[in-house]
């Protein structure tokens, strides 16, 4: 592309681009509200009305100005104002009226669309993955059907790559701002603390909604694929090569609905392609959808972290990087060099040797007898050391010593919640452990901290597990626990109940089996 066709940024780098970027704003909503021409007038007042209180508005003789260049760079187009013309004079007089050309408004839907791209937080959305299975069992049905219509398999895929689409950015979006969040050094703690709590039961509650969804989205995924979702796919990209046109460049021989169905269908597959990636393993290649679980649980440890650095902060233990911080807002706030220097030798105690032994003696005699720096070590005064300096190399200041405090009873407390925690665990993995492959429905009601392990072995073995694949073993991550899930043909609905309510879906076969237990026993039998 010609360098002479980007001249309409060239307004983003001038001294003025502030101004330059509100007059292009000024027109931009004249655009939307379908005014074509505006006058440098115009300009002014709708400049004046949105300047904020305090602020000095443009004066129009920098408003004509403004356009003016505008006008050079291509962004926008001047037309002779003739409207108002009453005298001769009126009618030499330079009068224009402005509007957008389209390189200019393309460059400001380009600002505009970078801007939201910059300032966009991110979601991550578990009601678009009850719209996905909602899409999807739609288009199972018509997969099914001999001759599936046309322009609902079209609508289908267009609203289920849309939904997906926009999960997959807003996610993208949420794990990049959250990253940015848990690198965060200088907060306020108790602000952050608030946003911890409310984020980790945000990601929390978006997990086991990825673990339940997903599952079931690689199913569906499985089975539409069985019944044929290339004929779909198809019927997609042939409705949309219906209305293509002849290019310039095509023979007589070429058929514009041929050419325009062939790439169709090339991107139809890819993003079904996508889809597939995102919600279904396969070997050494786990989906997009496992990583983000796995980023979200691992985000959630780090935002403790980062609470426990600012708990450690706010409690005055030493942290190096915010003391130099510290030290160097004094330096800044230092009223002169004296100053300076008197904090440089308060801070890093780099002075004279001579700071040895002072006492209101040598004090007195360094006020009577000032001895200059440039003085040479040779010709310069004895210094009185300490007898046990001199002989031991450390020298202990009189006194009694520094208080020793008991960590004896925060020591107890830490190792009484640990023993807890870890009784706790114990029992959740005991209640746990099956003898026997058993029906989810028949597990019955589990306690907070039996149903979060339950939940995690679930969610494992739903992921490993593949399209088709009835059966699936899996182990915890520490080698303790083995799951063994089989799926059941019309098994019905399982129920577990929960101090926080009723946990519901497709029943299953389950057997958890506790390694550790049976490693124990073969070595003591």
């Amino acid at each position: 592309m010609p360098e002479h066709q980007y001249q309409t940024f060239a307004h983003l780098t001038t001294p003025n681009a502030e101004l330059y970027r509100q007059v292009m704003g000024v027109l931009m909503q004249a655009k939307r509200r379908f005014v074509v021409h505006l006058r440098p007038e115009d300009v002014h007042e709708a400049l004046v009305a949105e300047c904020p209180d305090g602020v000095a508005a443009p004066d129009l003789r920098t408003v004509t100005d403004a356009l003016n260049n505008l006008e050079e760079w291509g962004n926008l187009r001047a037309d002779p104002d003739t409207s108002r013309v009453t005298t001769v004079e009126d009618f030499h007089r330079a009068r224009f009226l402005y509007q957008l050309t389209s390189a200019g408004e393309a460059v400001e839907k380009a600002l505009a669309a970078y801007d939201e791209a910059l300032g966009k937080r991110g979601a991550l959305q578990a009601v678009a993955l009850a719209d996905i299975v909602t899409q999807l069992r739609a288009l199972l049905e018509l997969a099914t059907v001999a001759a599936p219509d046309p322009a609902k398999t079209h609508l289908l895929l267009r609203g289920l790559v849309d939904r997906f689409t926009d999960l997959a950015g807003n996610a993208q979006a949420f794990m990049g701002s959250l990253q940015r969040t848990i690198d965060l050094h200088d907060a306020d703690v108790d602000a952050f603390r608030s946003y911890k709590d409310r984020l980790i039961d945000y990601l929390e509650r978006f997990v086991k909604d990825l673990v339940t969804t997903g599952a079931e989205i690689a199913t569906l995924l499985h089975r539409i694929e069985e019944s044929g979702v290339d004929r779909l796919l198809a019927l997609a990209a042939r409705r949309e090569a219906e209305d293509a046109a002849p290019g310039a460049g095509d023979g007589e021989a070429d058929d514009p609905r041929a050419v325009a169905f062939a790439q169709g269908l090339a991107s139809w597959r890819e993003r079904w392609g996508g889809l597939r990636q995102w919600f279904v393993s396969e070997p050494n290649h786990p989906s997009q959808a496992k990583l983000l679980r796995s980023r979200a649980r691992a985000a959630i440890p780090q935002l403790l972290q980062v609470v426990a650095s600012l708990n450690e902060r706010r409690a005055g233990r030493s942290d190096r990087s915010a003391d130099f911080r510290t030290l160097a807002r004094w330096f800044a706030q230092a009223p002169d060099t004296d100053a300076m220097h008197q904090l440089w030798r308060a801070a890093f105690g780099l002075s004279s040797a001579r700071h040895l032994t002072t006492n209101g003696d040598t004090l007195a005699e360094e006020t009577e007898n000032p001895v200059p720096p440039s003085t040479p070590w040779a010709q310069a005064p004895p210094v009185v050391i300490s007898p046990i300096l001199k002989r031991t190399g450390s020298y202990e200041r009189r006194g009694r010593p520094n208080r020793i405090v008991d960590r004896a009873e925060h020591r107890r407390l830490l190792a009484e919640r640990a023993a807890q925690q870890a009784a706790q665990t114990a029992e959740a993995r005991a209640r746990l452990v099956t003898t026997h492959p058993t029906r989810l429905r028949d597990i019955g009601e589990l306690d907070a901290t039996a149903f979060d392990l339950f939940l995690q072995l679930l969610g494992d073995a739903l992921a490993a597990r593949r399209p088709g694949q009835r059966a699936v073993t899996t182990a915890t991550a520490d080698g303790t626990l083995e799951v063994r899930l089989t799926v059941l043909e019309g098994g019905g609905t399982a129920q577990i109940r929960t101090p926080a309510g009723v946990f519901g879906g497709p029943d299953h076969l389950i057997e958890i089996v506790d390694l550790a237990a049976d490693s124990v026993e073969e070595r003591s039998a």
